[in-house]
C-alpha cells in the first residue's frame, strides 16, 4: 500500500555519565582522581534514500532511538560513543514538528543529508574537577539528557507533470498509453486512492516524469474525500495536463468539469491553478466525428479566455496521446527547473533546549546535600572564577536573579545546609 503519511516519535542518545575514581596503586597512596568521560550519545539523521517511494517504514514502527553513549570508566577511560541512528526517506518527503506543524526539513533539491537531533554530550569524569582546594573531588557530571520530537512525515511527489481531473476521466488510461507505469484501471469511482509516478521515454534522450494524482472531487480543496492528500501531490509540479472526459459519457457537462478541477487548485493553500496546464479532451472516440468536433469546439471555446490549450485524445486508443506528450515536453523545456522547497520553520536543536528546564533542584539523600544542576548553572560556571570575591559575588548574585535561591527554600534548604554544583560545594546561608 502506497503511503505518504506517518507519524513517529524520535530520540537522540543520552550522553554517559562520567566516572569517579582515584588512583590506587602500591605505591601510590594518594593517587588523583583518574574518572574518565562519558561517551556522547548518539545522533538522528535523516538521509534520502533513492530506492523508497512511499513513507510505509514508517507506518509500522512509531519510535525511534539512537544509542546512549557508554559511561567513563576508571583510569580516565572515556566511554564508547552511542551510535548514531539514520531514518531513510524518500525524495520529497517533508518534515514537520507534529504538535505545531511547522517545517523541519524539506528531504528535496540539495538537501540530501540533515542533522535532525544532537545526541547528549558526555559528562565529564571526576579527573576534571580537581583543584587546589579540592584535591579528591567526589562528584562527575552526568550526561546530558536525550532530546525527543514527535515528527510529521509527508511525501509530497516530485514529478515533471501531474494528471489531474475527476474520477474516471481517464487519468491511469493516459498514464499506461505513456509510460511504465500500470496503475490498476476500472470504471468506478476512485479506481486510484495512491498516486502513481512514470517516466515518459519519447526517444532521443526526451523524457520527463508524469504522476498520475488520485481523481479530486468538488470540496477536495477543504478536504472532502482525501482531497488535501492528493493535492498536496501536485505542488511540486511543473506543469498540468487536466485530463476530462469530453463525452460527457457518465453524463457531466465536460466544461464544468472543468471549472470544478480549476476550483479546487485554486482554493487549495497553494494556488496551484496558476501552473501551466493543458486540457487533454479524452474519450472522442466514444462519439461520431461529427459530434465529436462539435464538443471539442465548445471546450476550445470555453478554455481560450483562460489562455489553455486543448488537445483531443483517446488514452484508450492511442490516438493523439503521443502530441499531447510532445506538447507537454516543449512546455517543460520553456518553465524553470524551480522544485519548490519549504523552509525551515523550526529548528529542534535551539528549541528543545529553550523548552527545556534552564536548572533543577534536589535533594541528594545519600549524601545529604542539595543539588543544581541545568544547561544554564553549567555555562555559567564555566566563565566564572569562584576562587575571587568579584567572581563569588557574581555567582551569588546569578543564583537569587534566576530564583534558585527561592527554590532551594523551597525543597527545605535552610542555613548550615550544603548545595552542591557541579563539583563544587558551598554551605548556605541566608
Amino acid at each position: 500500500m502506497f503511503a505518504d503519511r506517518a507519524k513517529i516519535m524520535v530520540s537522540s542518545g543520552k550522553g554517559g555519565d562520567g566516572h569517579v575514581s582515584f588512583r590506587r596503586e602500591k605505591y601510590v597512596p594518594a593517587g588523583g582522581p583518574d574518572g574518565g568521560d562519558g561517551g556522547d550519545g548518539g545522533s538522528v539523521w535523516l538521509e534520502v534514500d533513492e530506492g523508497l517511494n512511499t513513507l510505509a517504514d514508517y507506518r509500522h514502527k512509531r519510535k525511534y532511538k539512537a544509542e546512549s553513549g557508554e559511561n567513563g570508566k576508571m583510569r580516565r577511560m572515556a566511554g564508547r560513543k552511542g551510535r548514531d541512528l539514520i531514518l531513510k526517506v524518500p525524495e520529497g518527503t517533508v518534515v514537520r514538528e507534529a504538535e505545531s506543524g511547522r517545517v523541519i526539513t524539506d528531504m528535496s533539491g540539495d538537501n540530501r543529508r540533515f542533522l535532525l537531533l544532537s545526541g547528549g554530550k558526555g559528562g565529564n569524569g571526576n579527573m576534571h574537577y580537581a583543584t587546589s582546594t579540592m584535591q579528591a573531588p567526589k562528584y562527575a557530571q552526568p550526561g546530558q539528557p536525550a532530546r525527543t520530537i514527535e515528527l510529521q512525515l509527508e511525501l509530497k511527489l516530485i514529478a515533471d507533470v501531474g494528471l489531474v481531473g475527476l474520477p474516471n476521466a481517464g487519468k491511469s488510461t493516459l498514464l499506461t498509453a505513456s509510460s511504465n507505469a500500470r496503475p490498476e484501471i476500472g470504471n468506478y469511482p476512485f479506481t486510484t486512492l495512491t498516486p502513481m509516478l512514470g517516466v515518459v521515454d519519447l526517444g532521443d534522450m526526451q523524457s520527463f516524469v508524469m504522476s498520475d494524482i488520485p481523481g479530486l472531487i468538488e470540496g477536495a480543496a477543504e478536504g472532502a474525500g482525501l482531497g488535501h492528500e492528493f493535492l498536496a501531490h501536485i505542488e511540486r509540479t511543473r506543469l498540468l495536463i487536466h485530463v476530462v472526459d469530453a463525452a460527457g459519457s457518465e453524463g457531466r457537462d465536460p466544461a464544468d468539469d472543468i471549472d470544478i478541477i480549476n476550483r479546487e487548485l485554486k482554493e487549495y493553500q497553494v494556488d496551484l491553478s496558476r501552473r501551466p496546464q493543458i486540457i487533454a479532451a479524452n474519450k472522442l472516440d466514444l462519439l461520431d466525428d461529427e459530434t465529436a468536433e462539435m464538443a471539442l469546439e465548445l471546450l476550445r471555446d470555453h478554455c481560450a479566455p483562460m489562455g489553455v490549450e486543448v488537445v483531443p485524445i483517446s488514452a484508450a486508443t492511442g490516438k493523439g496521446v503521443r502530441e499531447l506528450l510532445f506538447k507537454a515536453y516543449n512546455m517543460l523545456q520553456e518553465i524553470p527547473v524551480q522544485t519548490g522547497v519549504f523552509e525551515q520553520e523550526y529548528d529542534p536543536e535551539t528549541e528543545i533546549f529553550q523548552e527545556s528546564a534552564p536548572y533543577t533542584v534536589t535533594y541528594d539523600e545519600k549524601a545529604r546535600e542539595y543539588v543544581v544542576e541545568g544547561p544554564r548553572i553549567e555555562r555559567m560556571l564555566g566563565y566564572t572564577n569562584l576562587e575571587t570575591e568579584k567572581g563569588f559575588m557574581f555567582f551569588q548574585k546569578f543564583l537569587r536573579d534566576n530564583g534558585i535561591i527561592d527554590a532551594l527554600k523551597r525543597e527545605g534548604c535552610t542555613e548550615g545546609d550544603t548545595v552542591r554544583l557541579y563539583g563544587h560545594s558551598f554551605e548556605y546561608y541566608d
